[in-house]
Order: structure tokens, then sequence, then C-alpha cells
């Protein structure tokens, strides 16, 4: 043998001994791949989304300058809801009011691709996006940027008298940008959203129908007047009987004290204020208040 060359047996010696001390290896190239929306409303017989409402962003009345704060209290927010249970969460740029009912500037869907970005990072449930009044393609574009699953959409068909006018829904154009963009994006709709009532006499049903069957909405949504306010059960059980296979969501009111009403007529829930800690609005996401609510779900 020649001198100076390692003997094979001291090779492998070596080679255990570096394994031995190494530092474990990150184990994320084993985990399975993050649920979808489409999967979700499969696997859970009841599903809670939380509501992110991004701090304002650049360009609007109440912006403070300060982009990495936006995105310190998304991220927090979003893992109080992934650490309690939630299925999913969505952003929303609820800070900017008041809103446009048309397309939002370029500033916002910058500042809430950053956000989206790093929550969707931080976190391994679903992430969507609501870009408020109803710019239903640049929250489609979002999912596209950030790995989204699904988006919300205010006014889809039909039109609706809002604080910000007259929004009329334009399901050809979203659903067209979506079968372009990203076409497994779920898209969740409101029906007669809150914050406006509707146009004519168009009723909740036609509009739940036409919302479904000629807008192609994956999911509908049924809120209360306003953020915050109840959902009334009664216009719940109308959407169910004229739509009995239809995904329904609740968008609004939900909390602990009344989600027992409501478990028998939904397929899932939205919900942020009452998670909210002390149910305040505007404070931060309180983990222990949505673990509570999910365990009254999941009774």
């Amino acid at each position: 043998m020649e001198r100076g060359r390692p003997r094979p047996l001291v090779l492998l010696i070596l080679i255990f001994l570096l394994i031995l001390i190494s530092p474990p290896q990150p184990r994320w190239y084993c985990l399975p791949p993050p649920p979808t929306m489409k999967s979700l409303f499969t696997q859970h017989r009841k599903l809670l989304l939380g509501v992110v409402h991004l701090l304002p962003l650049p360009g609007s009345p109440g912006w403070r300058g300060d982009l990495d704060a936006v995105i310190e209290h998304a991220v927090a927010d979003a893992r109080a809801y992934e650490g309690g249970g939630a299925h999913a969460l969505f952003l929303e740029n609820f800070g900017d009011s008041p809103f446009t009912k048309g397309t939002v500037g370029p500033e916002t869907v910058a500042a809430m691709a950053v956000a989206g970005r790093a929550v969707s990072q931080a976190v391994r449930i679903p992430v969507g996006f609501n870009v408020l009044r109803n710019d239903a393609c640049s929250a489609l574009a979002l999912c596209a940027a950030c790995g989204g699953s699904f988006i919300r959409v205010n006014v889809l068909t039909g039109a609706m008298l809002t604080d910000q006018g007259i929004i009329e829904g334009n399901a050809y154009e979203v659903l067209r940008y979506r079968a372009r963009l990203c076409p497994g994006v779920q898209i969740l709709a409101d029906v007669h959203v809150k914050h406006a009532v509707p146009l004519g006499d168009w009723s909740l049903e036609d509009a739940a129908r036409d919302t479904v069957e000629r807008g192609l909405a994956d999911a509908l949504i049924v809120s209360g007047h306003g953020t915050g306010l109840p959902t009334d059960p009664g216009d719940v059980e109308r959407v169910r009987r004229v739509l009995p296979s239809a995904k329904i969501l609740l968008g609004s009111g939900v909390n602990l004290g009344n989600i027992g009403a409501y478990l028998p007529l939904a397929d899932g829930f939205i919900v942020g204020t009452s998670l909210k800690k002390g149910g305040k609005l505007f404070n931060p996401v309180d983990l222990k208040r949505v673990a509570s609510l999910m365990r009254a779900i999941c009774a």
C-alpha cells in the first residue's frame, strides 16, 4: 500500500464521526404540502377562516410610513389564527378606508404582496386575499404572486348601492382572469354584501342563485348589515333552500356565544372582530379566543 493514502476503514470511521457531529438537517423537505382551500371543504365538516385586518397601507389616509410594522402585525395575527386552530385566513386592506369602488392603486397591491408573502411563509394554512372594496383581479394577482388559495369578492354579480357608490359585479372579467393566471384559486363571493343594499327588486334567493349558477362562485358568503354585526339565520336558511348543495359561509357577527345557533346552517365561518383581544376590532388577534371558538365548532 502506498504511504500517505488513508486506509478504507479509517475513511469510514471519519465519515461516521462527521455524521455524528454534524448539526441536524432541516425537516422542511419531508413535510407534506400545505392544504388548499378547495381541499379543506372536503376534509372538514365546518371551517373557520380568520381575517387579517391590515393596518393602513401606503397611499391611504391612515398610512404611518412604517411597512415593517404592518408586516409584523399581519404575521402576528396570522400565527395567532394558526396557533388557535383556524383552517385558513385571508388578508384584507381594512385600514385603507375610505375605499375605492374600482381598481386600487399599485402601491396598495405592492404592499399587500409584501405582507402576503411574509404571512404565507410564516404559516402553513391556506392564505387568501380580499382587496377592498371590490378589486377581485388584484386579489387574484396577489394569489398568483404569494401562493394564495382563495379570494373574497364583495360583488361578483349584480349591482349594490354602497358607501362607495354603485358597485357592479364583473364575473365575466374575474373568471377569465382567474383562468389565465391562477385557475386553482377558489372564489368566495358575498351575496347582498354588508354595508350595502341591492339595486332594484333583487331578492336574496335570486342573488345567491345568480352568483353560483351564472357567476360560477365556488362558495357563497352571507353576512349581517355591517362588520361585526350578526348574520340573520333566516337569511342563511333562505339561501340554503334554493341552493342545498352550495358551500355557504357566514361573513360577520360570529362569536363564541352564538356559534351554536349557526353551526347547523353553514359550512364555515369568517371571523375577525370577536377573535381580537377584548373583542375589539382594532386589537391584535387573541390565540385563546381562536382556540375557544374552534373547540365550539368541532364539538
